[in-house]
């Protein structure tokens, strides 16, 4: 089975930048606003590059309280980005996925030298078989180019890849895309409302390549 892993909040803890952006409830808003972008973005039937958006709406979010956001604190968000540390329970989860024979690869929205850059930092990079990024398709996540970029590369069905994500609407970008998914329940993730489940639930890594066996 090809696992195609997201990135940011799956693998990575976006909290390491709490304390740069200012407070858990800042960097959970400036993240939402980001994501909110995305969606409108890929909806409407374009693209933008996702470390600007993430830029824009760091920004944004200081703006509406009150703040300016200066050269400086924007340019330590950015590097905050790219030296993420990984969530404890993935180093555990993906040997555990390649010891049982699973190609195990990373698509995320970033652009793909800031997802180089992150997973190198992480210390992930050497457990993944490749690095996709968005970029690379011309459309965000989750728009199905992305998704169908990655089958692509490796000659596969929609059926013999699973989408792992910590975001409701990743797992339904994949599902609309034909791909098997994998919701990872991170502290306050759920299944979209009223979407179709997701192929497997799972609170960690290792729990999945569990139900992956």
């Amino acid at each position: 089975m090809l696992c195609v892993f997201d990135v940011n909040e799956t693998l990575l803890d976006l909290a390491a930048l709490d304390e740069t952006i200012g407070s858990p409830e800042l960097r959970r808003e400036w993240f939402g606003l980001a994501i909110h972008t995305v969606l409108t973005v890929t909806a409407s039937g374009g693209y933008r590059d996702f470390a600007g958006i993430a830029g824009q709406a760091a920004v944004e979010v200081a703006a509406r309280h009150g703040r300016e956001l200066t050269p400086d604190r924007l340019t330590a968000i950015g590097d905050g980005l790219r030296s993420l540390p990984a969530h404890p329970d993935v180093v555990a989860g993906l040997i555990k996925l390649r010891e049982a024979g699973h190609d195990v690869v990373a698509l995320t929205n970033s652009p793909l030298a800031t997802a180089e850059a992150q997973l190198q930092n992480s210390g992930l990079a050497p457990l993944l078989d490749r690095i996709f990024s968005a970029e690379q398709a011309g459309r965000l996540k989750p728009a199905p180019e992305p998704y169908r970029q990655v089958l692509d590369a490796y000659a596969l069905q929609p059926g013999d890849a699973v989408m792992v994500a910590a975001h409701d609407w990743d797992i339904a970008g994949a599902q609309a895309a034909g791909l098997r998914t994998a919701l990872l329940t991170r502290p306050g993730v759920r299944p979209l409302p009223g979407s179709p489940a997701p192929t497997y639930t799972a609170s960690t890594l290792p729990e999945l390549a569990d139900l992956l066996g």
